[in-house]
């Protein structure tokens, strides 16, 4: 596998494209806006993008259900206007990944129209289907008695995203529908996923954040085939796109990196407790929470991702609620000198840099549910829909947060002790130390037990940081056997002591150069 340089000192940033900046006046976010803005996401200290799914979509689920994967969505603009916004990225010396689903479809899917019909045609294995209409494919739900093709076809999300046939690593010789991963209808699969990779990496972007990269392959307990699968994805690329970043929404890091992929996302659900820090009843960086499962699980991934493994850690995505829900003030500041001085590349959620809030009871859009309260518009300043849209109000795609103290970008881009300056000084912090960038080591001094700080220093060949952070509301007092200088980089009062004893001030966090 080629490694791309470029990710070593990456901090990305999410775009919900719907939800960043309109600029037509229809309600929606769209390329343009995304290119005005582009410029506030460069002096953010970003430097890369990842963006939420832009292709021709019935927005069932805010475009997880692709139509069309070749075509961008008009609500977002043109082909032209996607690739124009490519050059732009790179023009600033910036880069962008595009998310790709290459799990499932939407119903409306020209494949799937075909996939449906009783005659046998290119795309009649193109998704799993049973030979009888009243069996689901084993383990998935699956739509039934909608087309004159006999049987039912498997989702894999909602009941109007069709699976996609990557085959099965252990066929049931009962079930004959179960294709191999190495039948004609799973191989045809992955060589159309290559070729739209082809499409858009030609057009400019610089790799692919995707979207369930762990579900492919069925009846796959251990992830062999799976893992296969994006090995042979990763063949392609190292012929025809050295330079080309993957991303991985996989969670298992020992299994993502070994197929391929240079980094892997530390996911909200599952075992990896990472929300045991932002998102409980008790956080950590709420000052009562305990940290200690997340490091404990957090080493063991590492452990297996070897040395060149990268695990990404989000400040938050479109699938669950904001940071700002549990946490306020400093403790948000906390939570990114965490983020942003852990290994692997941060990810930075549009609207968490100044604490966008999860806006409560407002209604599902496009699939969002509970999660549509984290996905509401971008709030850049003081004037008609914060900033966000001149259409009016009741056309927005989504309700924009109603609180008149809503945070936004003018009100602290340059107010010292912002948490907009105070991410900004991270982030230039970030760059500016090799220990802190994604492939520094890190060794954990204190594991963050309730009451206790989290500790730990990064280092590299160039030099090394100690990260005191202690949301606690009491001093805590912890071994090293150095002495530390004053921060470069701080919230609340400095840490202090001699070799042998360090004493962290109460709400505080500090970075220390060694």
């Amino acid at each position: 596998m080629n490694k791309v340089d470029w990710l070593d000192g990456a901090v990305f940033y999410e775009i919900y494209p719907q939800s960043f900046k309109d600029t037509n006046s229809d309600g929606i976010g769209d390329f343009a806006g995304i290119a005005e803005k582009l410029d506030y996401i460069k002096e953010l200290g970003c430097t890369a993008i990842w963006m939420n799914p832009c292709y021709d979509s019935p927005f069932l689920d805010a475009g997880y259900d692709v139509r069309d994967y070749y075509l961008a969505a008009p609500r977002y603009g043109t082909n032209d206007d996607l690739k124009r916004l490519f050059g732009q990225v790179h023009e600033r010396g910036m880069h962008i990944l595009l998310d790709l689903v290459p799990g499932h479809t939407s119903w409306e899917h020209e494949w799937f129209r075909e996939s449906c019909k009783a005659a046998r045609n290119e795309y009649t294995d193109r998704y799993i289907w049973t030979d009888n209409t009243w069996e689901a494919p084993c383990g998935m739900n699956a739509l039934i008695g909608i087309s004159e093709r006999v049987g039912a076809c498997g989702v894999n999300f909602f009941s109007h995203q069709p699976a996609l046939n990557y085959g099965y690593y252990k066929p049931d010789p009962a079930k004959p529908w179960q294709q191999s991963t190495d039948s004609e209808g799973a191989k045809a699969t992955l060589e159309a996923m290559k070729d739209i990779m082809r499409f858009w990496l030609g057009m400019g972007c610089d790799g692919f954040r995707v979207d369930m990269a762990h579900s492919l392959v069925k009846n796959d307990e251990d992830g062999k085939g799976t893992i296969k699968l994006w090995q042979d994805v990763r063949a392609f690329l190292d012929r025809e796109f050295p330079d080309a970043a993957m991303v991985s929404e996989w969670g298992e890091p020992d299994k993502s990196l070994l197929g391929g992929f240079h980094m892997d996302f530390l996911l909200h659900f599952g075992p990896s407790h990472y929300n045991d820090l932002f998102r409980c009843e008790k956080p950590f960086f709420g000052g009562n929470g305990d940290a200690s499962e997340f490091v404990a699980r957090y080493l063991e991934s590492r452990r297996k991702a070897g040395a060149d493994g990268l695990i990404c850690i989000p400040s938050g995505n479109h699938d669950m609620v904001r940071l700002a829900k549990y946490l306020h003030g400093d403790e948000l500041k906390m939570a990114f000198a965490f983020l942003l001085s852990m290994p692997g590349a941060p990810f930075i959620y549009y609207g968490d840099e100044i604490g966008m809030r999860y806006v409560e009871d407002i209604p599902s859009v496009e699939g969002g549910y509970e999660r549509t309260g984290s996905r509401s518009p971008m709030q850049w300043d003081s004037t008609v829909n914060a900033g966000f849209s001149a259409a009016p109000r009741d056309r927005l795609y989504i309700p924009i947060d109603p609180a008149d103290d809503r945070p936004t970008v003018e009100a602290q881009i340059n107010v010292p002790g912002s948490l907009l300056g105070e991410v900004r000084e991270m982030c230039r912090l970030r760059a500016e130390h090799k220990a802190l960038q994604s492939r520094g080591d890190i060794e954990f001094i204190c594991d963050g037990k309730p009451g206790e700080p989290l500790v730990y220093i990064r280092s590299c060949e160039s030099g090394r940081v100690l990260v005191i952070l202690n949301p606690t509301d009491k001093e805590c007092t912890f071994a090293l056997d150095e002495k530390i200088s004053e921060p470069v980089y701080r919230v609340g009062k400095s840490a202090h002591g001699s070799a042998g004893g360090i004493t962290a001030a109460p709400r505080s966090a500090g970075w220390y150069v060694m």
